[in-house]
């Protein structure tokens, strides 16, 4: 019989990712409320000395999956690992981040156990012994809720929604090592290649600053930069200037860029189509700077500024640097 939760981690070189513990936090509370056990999957190479952190989260098993092999992410490789570890933990709920990996990994995983799956969760609890989900559907204009009455299912969950703390008492921490197939160790024809400027990750960061339209050209974003530094955020922007060719992809916030859920979230010179409100309204703090009172941000943030953000930006930057001296 399904019992517990199974928590699918995702890390970087040797390290946890924050949504990871995101994970294992809430896969901690829900098996409080199922009356089960918190289990963990690392899948990786060298990553067998990660048990002790999943261990200070609650986990009472770890699976553990550590080949040269799988030292770079492919999919179905570790689709059929998260396979074989569900069989291994039999749990009545898979857990796993929606990054960029679990956004893929996820439903072929799924499909490789043949469960129901609920992706970019942003709240779940426990009703009546089923499990109540709530996610935002349609670009984020409203949300749906769903109950599920049977087990497994699996649920990817919106990064930074869910807090990351350590367990009271530690897990018992039992660690299981998964037989890696011959096959899924054989050597992939993949590579990773990274940024070298060291930015923030704006799908991982707790505080993002986002330029628009409104900043004019991609010299202005200096400013940006300028705040987001003092800030320790990152940089973000909307569609409209990454198709400009004003800053790179990998910084758009969107329906079509990254859906993030920072601690505060300040949108300068964006008006704030769906599109981009479909990205960052789980943010749980929004500042909006705008010359337009009645741009469509305003609806949505928490404080606004109506200015010109060419005047507002330099003072803040100023007050920032006075209120950290």
């Amino acid at each position: 019989m399904a019992e517990g939760i199974l928590v699918v981690l995702e890390q970087r070189k040797g390290q946890l990712k924050l949504q990871s513990m995101q994970a294992l936090t809430l896969g901690r509370v829900l098996a409080g409320d199922l009356g089960g056990k918190l289990s963990a999957l690392l899948i990786g190479n060298g990553v067998s000395g990660l048990a002790e952190q999943c261990e200070a989260y609650g986990a009472d098993k770890i699976y553990v999956a550590d080949d040269p092999g799988l030292e770079h992410y492919v999919n179905a490789t570790y689709a059929d690992i998260v396979a074989k570890a569900v069989k291994e933990a039999d749990p009545q709920v898979i857990i796993l981040p929606a990054t960029v990996m679990g956004r893929e990994l996820g439903p072929m995983s799924a499909a490789r156990i043949g469960c129901g799956i609920c992706t970019d969760i942003t709240a779940v609890g426990v009703d009546g012994g089923a499990l109540a989900i709530r996610k935002p559907i349609f670009a984020g204009k409203c949300f749906a809720n769903f109950r599920s009455k049977s087990y497994p299912v699996m649920i990817s969950i919106r990064p930074n929604v869910f807090a990351a703390s350590e367990a009271d008492s530690p897990g018992a921490g039992e660690v299981t090592a998964l037989a890696v197939e011959a096959s899924a160790a054989d050597p992939k024809e993949v590579s990773l290649v990274e940024s070298e400027s060291g930015e923030l990750d704006v799908a991982e960061a707790s505080i993002i600053v986002s330029g628009g339209r409104g900043m004019k050209g991609p010299e202005n974003f200096a400013i940006l930069q300028e705040l987001a530094a003092q800030l320790g955020a990152a940089l973000g922007a909307s569609r409209a200037v990454v198709d400009a060719g004003w800053i790179e992809h990998k910084h758009q916030v969107g329906q079509t860029g990254k859906t993030v859920s920072p601690n505060l979230y300040i949108a300068v010179g964006i008006s704030g189509a769906i599109q981009h409100l479909a990205g960052m309204s789980s943010s749980k703090l929004i500042v909006a700077i705008n010359k337009d009172p009645d741009a469509p941000i305003f609806q949505h943030c928490d404080f606004g500024i109506v200015g010109d953000l060419f005047k507002v930006l330099p003072e803040l930057n100023e007050a920032i640097k006075e209120a950290r001296s």
